[in-house]
């Protein structure tokens, strides 16, 4: 058995975390005494990072299911190292979310708020895919029946819920804009004042305030080092991705080609 669950977790810095990490230690515990399967809240990559640190230490097999292989949310599904993930009911649904949206732009926040309106967590819900006409959801398989029946409206529009396969979900197509910008250094609060039109002073607030995420990780150093390929997400602000590095200014500035997500 795991024993000093503790020992498991003194490696994870983030102490917000602990509780999330706690309950995934649970779940190992319950799969290791009772070999059963067992599966998480929906988590974000940073999450998922932390919870791989601790599930590698221990005696079971697990796999990530979030409804496409690029999905942001995944939850993990832990089972004994003797079955086969072939044999392993997907606990993860989806739904289509359908309506006359022709004259209503719902946003992700809209159908969030509606799902939450139900009395529903946040960790319980993964990703939810908006198209032109319609949404997709994601979600555990013991909130299924109750969201189809109980949801009845995105903001002041009706709407019709239906379960689909996982292997209906359609990729959804992302809105953004790839632009070349100079920043003074790779230094994160020099781009956020650089891409976000802030302050230098301005941009260190919002990280000292615990309002920017470096790859979904809190970051709370002014001076983090940004790089390639990293995503940061400004509360307030949104979501933007270093696309490429393109070297150095004739004054030295750094040139970086960033993605901001609309």
């Amino acid at each position: 058995m795991i024993g000093d669950k503790t020992k498991y977790i003194e490696h994870i810095q983030d102490k917000e975390q602990h509780i999330v990490m706690r309950k995934i230690l649970d779940k190992i515990e319950s799969v290791l005494r009772h070999h059963d399967v067992e599966y998480t809240d929906f988590l974000d990559p940073y999450q998922r990072k932390l919870s791989h640190s601790i599930l590698n230490r221990l005696d079971v097999s697990y796999y990530e299911e979030g409804g496409l292989e690029d999905s942001e949310r995944k939850s993990i599904i832990i089972f004994p190292e003797y079955m086969s993930k072939e044999n392993i009911e997907n606990p993860i649904k989806a739904i289509k979310i359908e309506g006359n949206f022709k004259f209503t732009n719902l946003r992700h926040k809209d159908y969030l708020g509606a799902i939450l309106g139900l009395g529903i967590k946040r960790e319980k819900v993964g990703d939810i895919n908006i198209y032109e006409d319609f949404a997709i959801i994601l979600l555990h398989k013991e909130l299924l029946d109750f969201v189809i029946y109980n949801l009845k409206n995105i903001g002041r529009e009706n709407v019709t819920v239906r379960q689909i396969s996982l292997g209906e979900i359609e990729k959804t197509k992302e809105e953004f804009e790839d632009i070349q910008t100079t920043i003074s250094s790779l230094r994160l609060d020099a781009l956020i004042s650089g891409v976000c039109n802030l302050s230098r002073s301005k941009s260190a607030n919002q990280i000292a305030q615990g309002k920017v995420k470096v790859n979904w990780q809190p970051i709370l150093n002014a001076s983090y080092e940004i790089g390639e390929d990293d995503v940061i997400s400004i509360r307030g602000f949104g979501r933007i991705k270093i696309i490429s590095e393109l070297g150095k200014s004739k004054k030295g500035k750094d040139k970086v080609t960033v993605r901001i997500y609309k």
